[in-house]
């Protein structure tokens, strides 16, 4: 055991010796509303990818939360159902917790990341984690709901095994722990790199720690999962100096060099391998609390140093925590409502607290980010940002930023055009994460999320630009059937097994392109993109009345079934559900399908059909507890149905599904969504329905108009001016409009105008209980 280690001489290390630093004077505190007393982070999905319920603030780079199992990707070779379970690494079903790790996605359905695991034990030392259902097996512990509190910004957790009370919160790029050890004795701190989220046995690529002192530990881990090469670097400071240290390694070295010199495994102040636990050992006294800021950075350890420098430069745990509450209050003060029940309340503030989980800070406090090239940028004039899940947010999410974060939105932009510069493929993001792409989904809605910005108005990206790296995307044959999709209008059955859905999709990205070309005055792009906006038609069989397969010969496939969610042309919906999508063009979808009426009768048959359960039976996304007959809510592809009525001659329809959705999908519950929140795409749908407006077709700048929810909510915007939402005679049973009110003038439309929303004023819904038919 060595009782001292030699502090570096490198000046930004010594920083972080256990000497005493001085407290830097606390931000004043500004008079925001505690609306974060309304969040309940554990809200998320049973049978899916939990939303997290650690500790991270707005947009924030750590996301430090507990995990509470260890289900690997695979077993023996074959895919482990229950590792889907674990997308976010928690369940609230379990009763054990492996570690606290750093990094965490938000109710995403596939995943990645669990980064740099820590836990404080005490007694003998075990590295083994152990499996859950044999307590005392491994290091984990067991746990009860009783001792557990989440919060905004901060968690706290009684580890039963080892009488230790956990406590997190964060500030953007650091993570702050507190351990109280209840019992003195022999403590440790485990820093478990071989544990991953979706984890499988090739999934770690290098692991590299360096101890650089008696308090300071430096590092970094790759990884190849679904970022297939991905890299972090931490520095991780301890307030207590530890008396020793070591590490195991899991993988075989065959070959070590001259390290075979050194007895590496305890002590030995370098650590490297592909699987790698390492431990630090303390003389805990009683009640004592071991405190860590364990700081992230995509560029370098000295990165991570400077992060956690800048942000968290002491070691006042209370007022970390405060201040994250502090900027969560900020954000959710953007929006004060009223509501029926307090059920509403914590259903509104979780669901806005849900929408700013993700994409997060991607970028070290000097600006320097590790780019898609895999080279060091630095960023000018914006925010860089990842994790962009983009066939689900580019529906409410992004739009919802255009309101109430424009300013971070425009960088988001600017974050999307930043990956396109450095794109082998010319490409603006599909689906992004940590300095790679992933291909994950169909469709490139960046394009969406840009047109959508320009059209609004909130984004000073360059529009020649913009347009020009759309344009670069859209033509990339290679990728995922548009070469087909630009020789003859559509992506065949052989082309692709999801062959309807990318032409939908694909098409109102088109659209999108070609309203940017329209702003620049580019005639001859505007009227390309608007011809390749109608390719939906080539899809849609008037014989049947659905979108449906089209083999490379023209001829339709015979063997179809529209109520079949696999195998039918389709990804994560059917014939029936996503073949609705045409947000571009309603009207002429209404007309092709039988005209108005024809169209609420077929509306009315998706919501009341029952589907059998061969039909779902094969798609994880899709579950019981997400669906209205044939409606999926619980799934991205029809989060427009319910104002397609608007478009039909039974506009109050819409009012009265918008409504029950609201009502039934949503609860303040451990399971209270109905299906993965997706990055925050499913809380922002119901933030907009709950307001009264939802964007049906971003990349314009309109929304169309529902029935909201609250009583009444006043939106804060980013010019100064506020937004006044009332509904008078808001009740339960009065789900239907009468009229709406723009500051006293009666709107004589279904839709409302972003210019209208963004000028401040006050709207007004006159609720009854009866349709206005």
């Amino acid at each position: 055991m060595i009782k001292k280690i030699a502090l570096l001489t490198v000046s930004a290390l010594t920083l972080f010796s256990c000497q005493p630093t001085q407290t830097p004077s606390k931000k004043e505190n500004t008079t925001v509303p505690d609306l974060a007393k309304y969040v309940n982070p554990m809200v998320g999905t049973k049978n899916m990818g939990h939303t997290y319920p650690g500790a991270t603030t707005p947009f924030g780079g750590v996301q430090l939360s507990p995990d509470t199992n260890e289900e690997p990707y695979s077993i023996d070779g074959q895919y482990n159902g229950e590792t889907y379970r674990y997308c976010s690494g928690y369940q609230y079903d379990d009763n054990t917790i492996f570690g606290f790790s750093h990094t965490h996605f938000s109710g995403v359905g596939h995943s990645d990341l669990g980064d740099f695991l820590v836990m404080p034990t005490t007694g003998q030392l075990n590295l083994e984690p152990g499996k859950a259902d044999q307590p005392g097996s491994g290091y984990h512990s067991q746990f009860s709901h009783d001792t557990e509190t989440a919060e905004p910004g901060y968690y706290k957790v009684h580890l039963d095994d080892y009488n230790i009370k956990a406590e997190l919160t964060a500030s953007d790029r650091v993570g702050f722990h507190q351990y109280t050890f209840e019992e003195p004795g022999d403590a440790h701190i485990l820093l478990d790199l071989v544990y991953n989220i979706y984890n499988y046995p090739e999934k770690n690529v290098w692991t590299f720690i360096r101890v650089e002192n008696d308090s300071l530990v430096t590092g970094f881990r790759q990884t190849k999962g679904w970022a297939r090469n991905r890299k972090v670097y931490f520095a991780m400071a301890f307030s207590k100096p530890f008396e020793s240290y070591g590490h195991k390694k899991y993988d075989p070295a065959s070959y070590n060099g001259f390290y075979r010199r050194f007895s590496e495994d305890e002590n030995f102040p370098e650590m490297a391998g592909r699987n790698i636990r390492a431990y630090f050992n303390f003389d805990a006294q009683q009640n004592e609390k071991i405190k860590i800021k364990f700081a992230l950075s995509s560029v370098s350890t000295e990165g991570a140093l400077k992060n956690m420098e800048a942000e968290i430069p002491d070691w006042d745990f209370e007022a970390v925590k405060t201040e994250a509450r502090q900027k969560w209050n900020e954000e959710l003060a953007k929006v004060d409502v009223v509501t029926s029940t307090e059920e509403e309340l914590y259903s509104f503030y979780t669901a806005l607290y849900h929408s700013k989980l993700s994409p997060i800070i991607y970028e070290d406090v000097d600006g320097q980010y590790l780019g898609l090239d895999q080279n060091i940028h630095q960023s000018d004039g914006f925010t860089n940002y990842t994790i962009f899940s983009l066939w689900d947010t580019y529906r409410a999410l992004h739009p919802l930023f255009n309101i109430l974060d424009p300013q971070r939105n425009s960088d988001m932009v600017k974050s999307m055009l930043a990956h396109q510069e450095q794109s082998v493929h010319h490409m603006l993001p599909i689906w992004s994460h940590y300095a790679n792409e992933n291909w994950c989904m169909i469709g490139y809605h960046s394009v969406s999320v840009i047109a959508d910005a320009f059209a609004k108005e909130t984004t000073d990206a360059d529009l020649e630009k913009a347009l020009d790296a759309c344009i670069s995307t859209s033509k990339v044959a290679y990728f995922n059937g548009i070469g087909e999709y630009m020789e003859q209008g559509y992506v065949s059955e052989e082309g692709s097994p999801y062959s309807v859905s990318l032409t939908l999709e694909y098409a109102y990205n088109d659209w999108c392109i070609a309203q940017l070309a329209k702003k620049l005055g580019k005639t001859d792009v505007y009227v390309e993109y608007m011809k390749r906006s109608e390719s939906y038609r080539n899809v849609y069989d008037s014989q049947i009345g659905f979108m449906r397969p089209k083999h490379e010969d023209g001829s339709w496939r015979a063997e179809f079934d529209p109520m079949d969610t696999h195998g039918q042309g389709f990804i994560e919906g059917n014939a029936w559900n996503y073949g609705l999508y045409v947000p571009q063009q309603i009207d002429t979808m209404v007309a092709l399908m039988g005209g108005k009426d024809k169209f609420a009768a077929q509306l009315d048959e998706l919501f009341s059909t029952e589907v059998a359960d061969k039909y779902i039976e094969k798609n994880e996304d899709i579950t019981r507890d997400g669906m209205i007959g044939n409606y999926v809510h619980g799934n991205e592809p029809g989060h427009h149905i319910p104002y397609l009525y608007n478009w039909t001659n039974q506009p109050w329809k819409t009012q009265e599904r918008v409504r029950m959705i609201l009502d039934t999908m949503y609860k303040n519950k451990v399971d209270g969504l109905c299906g993965n929140d997706d990055a925050g795409q499913m809380s922002a749908w119901y933030i907009f329905s709950s307001l009264g407006f939802y964007p049906v077709l971003p990349g314009s700048d309109e929304y169309a108009l529902g029935s909201p929810m609250v009583k009444s909510a006043t939106l804060k915007l980013d010019n100064g001016k506020t937004l006044k939402i009332e509904a008078v005679n808001q009740s339960p049973e009065n789900v239907y409009v009468e009229k709406v009110e723009l500051n006293g003038e009666v709107l004589n439309s279904l839709s409302i105008k972003h210019s209208y929303i963004i000028n401040g004023g006050e709207l007004k819904f006159y609720m009854s209980d009866k349709p206005k038919i």
